[in-house]
């Protein structure tokens, strides 16, 4: 990962990085962009749920790059392309969508099971990154949960991997 390369995030990794105080930090090194829904899901959801992260609409914007609008021609195309894409989340099904056509050179971040074993079926293996190798490629050591770590993606690829032998 170098410096000012374009990161996409899901909904989940933005809410950790802001949760984890390393959201400035990822901003500042990378170029970090999301799709609209999934920056409608960071501003969104329960405020009654236990560990809410309610996070601040213009520290989100500021560190936004981008946030590309996904059309219905996109998730066609992904629906064509992904065997069940209609179970993932709305926000990862629209990034997922996004990341067909997108040109360029980028790295996607995402950490529920069920999108990264999708990026992985879309032949995304070399584009996946963690929050933790994010982080850390910007000079942050924040205390994540486990499944935004290093070791968690690297299992989900082991067991995606097998799961095809």
């Amino acid at each position: 990962m170098q410096r000012g390369q374009v990161i996409l995030m899901d909904t989940s990794v933005i809410i950790e990085a802001y949760r984890t105080n390393c959201w400035n930090a990822v901003t500042v090194h990378f170029s970090v962009a999301t799709v609209e829904k999934c920056y409608e899901e960071t501003l969104t959801g329960d405020l009654l749920r236990p560990g809410y992260v309610a996070v601040d609409p213009g520290i989100l914007r500021q560190g936004l790059a981008d946030r590309n609008t996904v059309s219905d021609v996109e998730r066609a195309a992904l629906s064509l392309n992904l065997e069940n894409a209609d179970a993932l989340d709305a926000g990862e099904r629209d990034l997922l969508a996004h990341l067909l056509g997108r040109p360029g050179v980028w790295l996607v971040s995402c950490a529920d099971r069920a999108a990264v074993n999708a990026a992985l079926a879309m032949g995304f293996e070399g584009r996946l990154v963690s929050l933790d190798a994010i982080a850390r490629a910007a000079g942050a050591r924040p205390n994540l949960r486990h499944h935004f770590t290093e070791a968690w993606l690297r299992e989900v690829r082991t067991a995606f991997k097998l799961d095809r032998l």
